[in-house]
């Protein structure tokens, strides 16, 4: 297998740039998401249950996200190498282990998985229970706010050959092609 390219968005826009650029995404999607369901649920009375389930939920999403993107991976990969730790003793997180290797399509699925499964569904759920409507475009807002990335390593999968193979390493993905 040959490298045909390697995909680093953090080295490439820097760790800063792409934090603003996925809070700017973030907060333009939930403005240009949040006009128009207002217009839409105008006579609406939305009901208030606290900050803590809000707060909750919002802390939640960042696991969710991880969780639905190697999701496809674990029914497509079986010796997908999944590593579990604490950040700062109480906060779960998991990682894909390295040298894990996927097909473009599973991967492109993968990585649009969180936002056909939280995004969509949190839109569709403001229109249908309008007394929740902000907190359903705000969870689909940051969602897409975190899915920012994922949509730049889309743009660089759409552009890589169709029998290739995606390697997962330290920073980043490799694109292999066959020799």
């Amino acid at each position: 297998m040959n490298c045909w390219d390697s995909i680093n968005v953090t080295k490439k826009l820097g760790f800063y740039r792409s934090l603003i650029l996925s809070l700017l995404f973030g907060l333009l999607s939930f403005i240009f998401l949040y006009l128009p369901f207002t217009l839409i649920h105008e006579d609406v009375v939305v009901k208030d249950h606290g900050l803590i389930p809000v707060v909750f939920g919002v802390a939640l999403l960042p696991l969710l996200h991880k969780a639905l993107r190697i999701l496809p991976l674990i029914f497509t990969n079986k010796n997908l190498r999944i590593k579990w730790t604490l950040e700062k003793r109480f906060i779960p997180n998991f990682h894909v282990k390295n040298h894990t290797k996927t097909t473009k399509p599973t991967f492109f699925f993968a990585l649009l998985t969180p936002t056909l499964m939280i995004t969509v569904p949190c839109i569709i759920g403001s229109y249908f229970v309008p007394a929740y409507y902000p907190y359903f475009l705000l969870i689909g807002a940051i969602n897409l706010s975190l899915s920012y990335v994922d949509f730049l390593y889309i743009r660089h999968l759409w552009k890589a050959p169709k029998k290739c193979l995606i390697s997962n390493e330290e920073q980043g993905y490799d694109i292999l092609i066959p020799r």
